[in-house]
């Protein structure tokens, strides 16, 4: 590579898009959803940026049935090598795009959790008789063992109650005393030894250090005023082996929910979530979504859990 070369492309990721492009690329060979999905960027603005990439001989692309893949020219970044790595620490997003590229190669290695969506959405679209998610669910709950579960925002606590009928122990947190009374009242009537309900917050819940085996947010993290506050939270009152489990809306723009549901956030992406899990010392991450809704807004509800070692 001659010096105009180099000076060529040294002007051209001297911008950051096309900068964390290129650090993506030396690693993986990625398609341009794929790259969306990393940099949390649109179509055009990542296709645009690589086609700066593509003239100057730093990129290059090839098709496999409808998809193209992209990949750095290892040849011509070599020189570059040790300079973009340096450029590349300096960036802000440099973690963050660290955590979303190998959330990219997850999922595109999961091949089972693809096939699982598909059985999963062919569930009840024929009709048999007594054949239900409802019942499903009623019937993999007898199989979790005796575990000590922590629901918080837990609300009026439906999903207490189910808990509870195999759980050793259910403590639902709520931060609305009419919540916390309804429920409680609800669970002495129906004869709940085993479902507690407090008045706390997700952020500071009233719970003992290391006495839960499962923290559990269902629909709940994006009414926290500090989300990553909620899920170190969790992890305080996990036992070692203990284990985080989400599950919320993945990110939307469907604004009115702030008004209609009180939401706090408009849900999270999956890089979001496993950079929340990690940095509060969870291992064995997994992100996935695992339900979309039919009707608009189309909501998507993503699943994400953690293991405290």
């Amino acid at each position: 590579m001659g010096v105009v070369s180099i000076l060529q492309s040294l002007r051209a990721l001297s911008e950051p898009t096309r900068l964390r492009l290129l650090s993506l690329l030396f690693h993986e060979e990625l398609t341009v959803a794929e790259l969306q999905e990393a940099l949390g960027m649109g179509q055009s603005r990542i296709s645009a940026s690589l086609g700066q990439l593509r003239r100057q001989g730093l990129v290059l692309d090839r098709r496999v049935g409808k998809n193209i893949y992209y990949a750095a020219v290892l040849t011509a970044v070599a020189p570059l090598r040790e300079v973009l790595l340096s450029a590349v620490a300096e960036l802000p997003e440099a973690e963050r795009d660290r955590q979303a590229l190998q959330l990219v190669l997850n999922k595109r290695r999961d091949r089972a959790a693809d096939y699982f969506d598909k059985l999963a959405g062919k569930f009840g679209r024929t009709y048999i008789p007594g054949r239900s998610w409802q019942a499903l669910a009623h019937g993999l709950l007898r199989l979790l063992p005796p575990l000590v579960i922590a629901d918080m925002g837990a609300g009026e606590g439906t999903l207490s109650q189910l808990l509870a009928r195999t759980s050793k122990q259910v403590i639902a947190i709520d931060n609305s005393p009419k919540m916390v009374e309804y429920g409680a009242r609800i669970a002495k009537e129906n004869g709940f030894q085993n479902l507690e309900y407090r008045l706390g917050d997700l952020e500071e819940p009233p719970i003992d250090s290391e006495s839960v085996d499962v923290a559990l947010f269902s629909q709940a993290l994006h009414h926290a005023a500090r989300p990553q506050r909620a899920v170190e939270s969790a992890w305080r009152i996990l036992k070692p082996g203990g284990r985080i489990l989400i599950l919320d809306l993945a990110s939307h723009t469907y604004e009115q929910a702030k008004e209609l549901y009180a939401h706090v956030w408009l849900g999270f992406s999956g890089v979001e979530l496993h950079a929340m899990m990690e940095k509060s010392g969870f291992k064995n991450l997994e992100v996935s979504v695992v339900a979309r809704e039919q009707q608009a807004p189309n909501f998507q509800t993503i699943l994400a859990t953690g293991l405290k070692p």
